[in-house]
């Protein structure tokens, strides 16, 4: 672990961090705007016209599934965690091969994956033709959006020369919150959505390279963290949020992590603070809290925090900032980001590559590369 002095010393930060993660994390407020407004301008039509015999009607949705894996499927459980309780037809993330047996030509799917390559996410959206349901894809090419193209289904294409899908996450968002619009499941956002920016500009300057540790609180929390294990713990609405720093954990700073949710870990995850403290010593704590929280949730984290205080190495706090729902919500995501990078720098490796999940890739490939069974399903639908 290097001294966090490091994190003040922007020449040294740029060395580790050669593939510019922490460049891509300060300019998000910038990508959330640029990827509402460009997603906004797509167009849904009233049918998709596949060959003679295969049509696709566009109408408003019965239920919708977000599909995608990794860093390409994580707006889609923000997305469910913002609406939860303020739509009421059902919202779900499909992370598999195929779609849950409810799915058919009410269900609006849309796929997302930043490369368009994702063999889980192209077997789900064929899976999603089959069944005839109203589906939209988001991409930055690949198969994903020549399939698109090909069947002249609604595709929102996004940049490709961010660092990782990660670092899209703007990308992979906001254009789901233009889709709702589009498609009648929400009103207008503009009001939230200008909060949000301005929150997000905020929160983007205070946590910067170039904002010193003693004003810096992203900085801070990395080097409190050290070389202990990071546990998140959010609730409600910050359920997404809290795995989103996780997987932020494991991909940017190459650490161990885990995440739980208020109030289900106090009937379970809590017993395991019972450990001798040479194991819970090794445990870092942060909890995402909201100004805003129920009384009933506020009552439970501050019990947790008393407990957990005593055994854990730290127990640290990521505070929401704003007025509305998801200003607060995609702060503290954009809070966790800068955490995330600061501490991989802390330990002298650079955020951006993930070899492990390279290496995983490339070993299904040489197993089975899918790509010719998808080119032959999609011809078989212009027949």
């Amino acid at each position: 672990m290097l001294s966090p002095t490091i994190l003040d010393q922007q020449s040294k930060v740029k060395e580790i961090d050669s593939s510019h993660m922490l460049e891509a994390c300060e300019k998000t407020p910038y990508f959330c705007d640029d990827a509402f407004t460009q997603a906004r301008k797509i167009q849904i039509p009233a049918k998709a016209q596949i060959s003679n015999q295969f049509v696709i009607n566009y109408k408003p949705p019965k239920n919708i599934l977000i599909v995608g894996m990794g860093g390409s499927s994580i707006g889609g459980e923000i997305l469910r965690d913002w609406l939860v309780h303020s739509v009421s037809i059902p919202i779900g993330v499909s992370k598999d091969y195929l779609l849950p047996a409810y799915a058919n030509e009410d269900s609006l799917v849309i796929a997302v994956s930043y490369s368009g390559e994702t063999e889980e996410t192209l077997s789900t959206f064929i899976d999603a033709l089959k069944r005839r349901c109203m589906v939209a894809t988001i991409s930055s090419g690949g198969h994903l959006r020549s399939f698109s193209q090909k069947l002249k289904l609604p595709h929102i294409h996004i940049p490709g020369n961010l660092p990782a899908p990660r670092a899209a996450i703007a990308y992979t968002f906001f254009p789901l919150v233009a889709l709702m619009e589009k498609f009648q499941v929400i009103g207008n956002t503009e009001k939230e959505f200008v909060e949000t920016l301005q929150i997000l500009r905020r929160v983007s300057e205070e946590n910067s390279l170039q904002t010193p540790m003693k004003d810096n609180k992203a900085k801070a929390i990395a080097s409190k963290i050290g070389d202990t294990t990071p546990i998140v713990y959010g609730f409600r609405q910050y359920t997404a949020i809290a795995r989103r720093l996780k997987c932020q954990f494991n991909e940017n700073s190459k650490v161990p992590s885990k995440f739980d949710i208020f109030s289900e870990l106090n009937h379970n995850e809590i017993v395991g603070w019972e450990a001798p403290e040479n194991i819970t010593k090794n445990f870092s704590v942060i909890l995402i809290r909201d100004q805003k929280e129920p009384s009933e949730f506020n009552r439970r984290i501050e019990i947790t925090k008393q407990i957990v205080a005593a055994k854990a190495s730290k127990v640290m706090e990521i505070q929401a900032q704003g007025k509305c729902l998801l200003a607060r919500m995609l702060s503290t995501l954009l809070m966790g980001d800068f955490i995330s990078i600061y501490l991989a720098i802390l330990r002298g490796v650079d955020p951006t590559p993930t070899k492990t999940i390279f290496h995983m890739k490339e070993a299904m490939k040489q197993k089975f590369d899918m790509t010719g069974k998808f080119e032959e399903e999609i011809e078989k639908f212009t027949r």
